[in-house]
């Protein structure tokens, strides 16, 4: 065991060590949670150095597959990436079947981060190739949106509660780990992060953040159409060189709820459909190529459009992306993130809804407004 790990770090990683020896072939999950800045996925890539076979390591989004990346945990992809193969029907049509030879089925150990967002469907199929899963999560943020949270509804396994050294010297940790304790946030600097009162941010700082985050769609559309202004982009349509962001999961896409695009054609409204149809390709995967959409206009307007159900599940759901809700950010994270701090709508949970918020940040955060 190194030394560099705390007596809390090292407990859970004995306890995650029995468990892959002695008990894995009978418990397929074990739930390792912590808090931001309490090392989960440095204890998950110690764990999975010392173990004799291949570790794969997955996340529900494509961008929390990047920051596993980022810290270390190579060959990171999403769930469905990792477990399903395209499969294409006489008519053209594409759809996703299980791959019984993915590297899932020969894994020692399959590693998931933000585990909070996978559904009970995704998460069977994943326990469906018998391979061990460390689950990592963290009880703080916000309550996933309804269907997902299979791996958070049961108590973990092990809980990681102290913020360790390295983590406590970054502003961004600080000032969630402030709020997840119940201290206000006060106006300042901190670091190259800061919080400032309302209507005291510049438009050149705006413009400069990697993603807005708000609470209320209000206010999302308001900063979209803003930004957009700012950016020369007047009309109420997509542009090429706008940001998108994906409403929801569309398996024949291979596209998943919040993931971030950028249009690479004019987009044109097409005479029978009366949708906008465009290429876009991916910001997590800008190497794969460009893919056509097709999007009604009332996305790009303030307001949802009123749709049924059954007419919603036939067609694809993008909108403008340079501002997302808390909710919409899970799972994701961004280098340069601003926060207009609208807690209040996390109703009876407005500490969870900005510790989200603030933890969407990788390098630097500006929150705007107290609690």
């Amino acid at each position: 065991m190194s030394l560099s790990f705390s007596p809390q770090q090292s407990a859970a990683h004995d306890t995650v060590a029995a468990w892959l020896k002695f008990e894995a072939n009978k418990k397929q999950i074990f739930r390792l949670f912590g808090y931001a800045g309490t090392g989960k996925t440095t204890l998950a890539r110690h764990l999975a150095d010392g173990l004799d076979g291949p570790v794969v390591y997955a996340a529900f989004t494509g961008k929390a597959a990047l920051m596993m990346q980022k810290n270390g945990c190579q060959g990171a992809s999403t769930i469905h990436r990792l477990i399903y193969k395209p499969v294409r029907d006489k008519e053209g049509r594409v759809t996703f079947k299980l791959n019984r030879h993915s590297a899932a089925a020969a894994a020692a150990l399959i590693v998931v981060d933000e585990c909070s967002m996978v559904d009970k469907t995704l998460a069977r199929d994943l326990m469906s190739f018998k391979t061990p899963i460390l689950a990592l999560g963290d009880p703080a943020q916000l309550p996933p949106v309804k269907g997902a949270g299979f791996f958070t509804e049961a108590t973990p396994d092990a809980m990681l509660t102290e913020v360790h050294r390295q983590a406590q010297d970054s502003p961004v940790l600080r000032l969630a780990t402030a709020v997840r304790e119940g201290r206000p946030l006060e106006y300042g600097v901190y670091g190259d992060s800061k919080v400032v009162p309302d209507g005291t941010l510049d438009t050149a700082e705006i413009l400069k953040a990697d993603q807005l985050i708000v609470g209320r769609n209000t206010t999302r559309h308001h900063l979209n159409s803003y930004v957009r202004h700012c950016l020369g982009y007047e009309a109420e349509k997509p542009v090429s060189g706008d940001r998108l962001v994906c409403l929801k999961n569309d398996y024949e896409l291979d596209v998943f709820n919040g993931g971030m695009f950028e249009v690479v054609s004019d987009p044109k409204l097409g005479k029978y459909t009366k949708q906008y149809g465009m290429k876009v390709i991916s910001e997590d995967y800008p190497d794969e190529p460009a893919f056509r959409i097709s999007v009604k206009p009332e996305f790009f307007k303030a307001g949802e459009p009123r749709l049924s159900k059954k007419d919603l599940a036939k067609i694809h759901q993008f909108t403008f992306g340079y501002a997302l809700t808390a909710h919409k950010a899970q799972g994701s994270q961004w280098n340069n993130v601003v926060v207009d701090n609208e807690s209040w709508v996390g109703g009876n949970d407005p500490q969870k809804w900005l510790y989200t918020a603030i933890t969407r940040a990788r390098e630097r955060v500006t929150v705007v407004g107290v609690q």
